[in-house]
């Protein structure tokens, strides 16, 4: 489903004219972030009115959004259980995540 703000291409729905996933609208706005805000984050999405049409569409199609996030998370976690980060790997991000953490407590 295609409208004058969001587009399917790639296996995935994205901002009009950007690559600026929907997904990672979604995840803005359901943790609280303004339109400016979300403009802020991703530039690229180039004008305020992209980012309120996202949000409309977001807000028109609350079924067909949670079923590609849905399908987004499932194709992650898959592409996770073929590719494991080794174990070094995992262990200086699980560090890096944890001070970090603790730094914004």
């Amino acid at each position: 489903m295609n409208n004058a703000y969001v587009e399917f291409r790639e296996a995935g729905y994205y901002v009009r004219g950007t690559r600026v996933s929907l997904a990672s609208v979604v995840h803005a706005f359901r943790e609280g972030a303004s339109a400016e805000g979300i403009l802020l984050d991703f530039p690229a999405i180039g004008e305020l009115s992209r980012v309120y049409g996202a949000i409309a569409f977001i807000l028109e199609n609350p079924e067909l959004i949670q079923s590609y996030l849905a399908d987004q998370e499932r194709l992650w976690n898959e592409f996770e259980a073929r590719n494991p980060l080794p174990p070094e790997l995992a262990a200086r991000f699980n560090e890096g995540r944890d001070l970090l953490l603790r730094q914004q407590a």
